[in-house]
């Protein structure tokens, strides 16, 4: 499949009521799906979260987060009118690149099993599925 042209570019403030409701309308929602929490992303990590077309249309996103020891991956979601369209590995991709630049030797990736169109993306790729792994959260 040959990629669609997007601009995929680094979200600041402003784009963060548009990356709400991107996710609201295409992804399973989480307890840190708020405003306060993506401004406090954009403090701490600047560029972590990428997004995918020009303001006002973002049709994609991903947070590449780096803690200085790993590279996490997380929030990759495509509107459903855009996806089929390559925007998901083009933001991948750009996660990939920003986590390895700064420093990251392993990455992890955290999607939702039971969301079958982001476990048919995530089998789709170069990644492995590792089932012994088992994830814990707090809050």
């Amino acid at each position: 499949m040959t990629p669609v042209q997007t601009d995929l570019r680094p979200a600041g403030p402003a784009d963060i009521p548009e990356v709400l409701d991107l996710w609201r309308a295409s992804a399973a929602p989480t307890s840190t799906d708020t405003a306060a929490a993506m401004t406090g992303l954009l403090q701490r990590d600047p560029g972590a979260l990428i997004v995918a077309g020009p303001p006002r249309a973002i049709v994609g996103s991903v947070i590449a987060g780096w803690d200085g020891w790993r590279g996490s991956i997380y929030r990759l979601a495509v509107a459903r009118t855009h996806r089929r369209r390559g925007i998901g590995r083009l933001l991948l991709h750009a996660a990939e690149e920003r986590l390895v630049a700064l420093g990251a030797r392993r990455l992890h990736a955290i999607v939702v099993e039971t969301d079958a169109h982001a476990v048919d993306f995530w089998d789709a790729t170069e990644w492995e599925h590792q089932p012994a792994q088992r994830r814990y959260t707090w809050g």
